[in-house]
């Protein structure tokens, strides 16, 4: 079935010791012993994408999703069952992995220090499951996806805003090409089956950028010998990798648990980074990619907010 055009204006080992990413991070920056962490549960998604979301056939909230209702509005405290159901293969996963997770909890803190933001995932790394290491250069990755109310499918649904059905690895994906994740606002027309190549001209995706509509991602790369490499980026006509990251990316393990920092300054960072501010909502939305897998075999979490200092939002950084 095609749907007609979308209107994308109704829809980031040894021992304890720390490994650094890159330079000039401070491991004492932020006290976290006073911070108040908060528990997300970051579920398993399976094939499940954004035009699936607004199609009636294949999601019985679709009709409530078109006319504004968010996803987390309805699935709230359902994330554990969500990512059970699928992960088995009863719906939305045609390759299920024996032994996987359908979710995992991780405890999130943020602050700030004036200077930069900071970002901390504390979790359990869940048992492995069979299959083959689909990245085996590294063995799990965190990633944060940030916007700044550009881009409403971010408030909307997370990162659901930039998962179409034509990405590799999900149901429509065309063989051979290797279609990422993108927002609908660069394609000229999208259906069912997502987007494709109907990129708009290079000019319209240009006005797009310096619109701000675009998703930053910021993520932590654990390697198998368990240091950590920063990346990050951001997503429009695809996703974007930056040679230079912004991004800083802590990491320490011991007892069975994974920690993770990522930062960055708040302003003056450059092209392709959103600035930071009191007063301002941020949409923001978690992934883990654990046991060395890649692409869609991860978890996700549905959109939360971030402020600075104080407001009404999931997370409130406070300077430290």
């Amino acid at each position: 079935m095609k749907l007609p055009r979308i209107n994308s204006s109704i829809f980031t080992r040894a021992g304890a010791v720390l490994l650094l990413s890159t330079v000039s991070f401070s491991a004492s920056a932020i006290d976290w012993g006073g911070v108040q962490g908060k528990d997300i549960v970051v579920f398993y998604p399976g094939q499940a994408s954004w035009e699936w979301a607004l199609t009636q056939s294949d999601h019985s909230a679709a009709k409530k999703f078109r006319e504004g209702k968010d996803c987390i509005e309805c699935h709230t405290k359902e994330e554990n069952d969500i990512g059970t159901k699928i992960v088995s293969g009863q719906k939305l996963e045609p390759n299920p992995i024996a032994g996987k997770p359908g979710s995992v909890t991780v405890n999130i803190k943020t602050a700030h220090d004036g200077e930069k933001l900071y970002v901390r995932f504390e979790w359990t790394e869940p048992a492995a499951a069979s299959g083959d290491k689909k990245d085996p250069d590294y063995k799990a990755r965190i990633t944060m996806m940030l916007d700044d109310g550009h881009v409403a499918e971010a408030k909307r649904a997370g990162c659901w805003g930039t998962c179409h059905d034509d990405a590799v690895g999900m149901a429509s994906a065309p063989p051979g090409k290797e279609i990422t994740k993108y927002l609908a606002q660069s394609r000229s027309k999208v259906t069912r089956s997502g987007g494709g190549e109907n990129y708009k001209p290079q000019a319209d995706i240009d006005k797009l950028m310096s619109d701000g509509m675009y998703m930053e991602y910021w993520q932590a790369k654990i390697k198998t010998d368990g240091s950590a490499e920063a990346a990050d980026g951001y997503i429009l006509d695809k996703r974007h990798k930056n040679d230079a990251p912004a991004v800083e990316a802590q990491i320490e393990s011991g007892g069975g648990k994974t920690v993770v920092t990522l930062s960055r300054k708040l302003t003056g960072v450059g092209p392709h980074h959103k600035d930071l501010a009191a007063g301002k909502t941020y949409n923001i939305g978690f992934a883990i990619h654990a046991d060395h897998t890649d692409h869609r075999y991860h978890y996700v979490s549905f959109s939360q907010t971030l402020v600075l200092d104080q407001g009404s939002a999931d997370f409130v950084a406070v300077k430290k």
